[in-house]
């Protein structure tokens, strides 16, 4: 229960561009198979929003704030950014957080 406290969270939110919904997606879904065996992933979630149109959001728990960042500067995420940009109708929005309550079920 301990290590709880070092997990760091990052959240990822992408806007298609019009029509270019489905490429996106792929290209995430992609990023989310390939991420998981960085060193520190917990776990990373792809979910699609129902009220807004093209807008997609990647969820990621990290062991330490240190696996975070350094997923940041990492393979997958290059590869991931430069095949997104050209589908994105504005830049993303990443934010790394501080865990207040967040766990992995067993």
């Amino acid at each position: 229960m301990g290590d709880e406290l070092e997990l760091s969270m990052m959240t990822a939110v992408f806007e298609a561009r019009a029509g270019a919904e489905a490429e996106l997606a792929a290209v995430l879904a992609r990023y989310v198979v390939v991420a998981r065996n960085d060193n520190g992933c917990r776990n990373i979630d792809l979910v699609v929003s129902t009220t807004h149109g093209g807008r997609f959001t990647v969820i990621e728990k990290w062991g330490s704030p240190d696996a975070a960042r350094a997923h940041l500067d990492g393979a997958a995420m290059t590869e991931m950014a430069r095949g997104a940009v050209p589908l994105l109708a504005t830049g993303p929005v990443i934010d790394l957080h501080d865990t207040i309550s967040a766990h992995d079920l067993a």
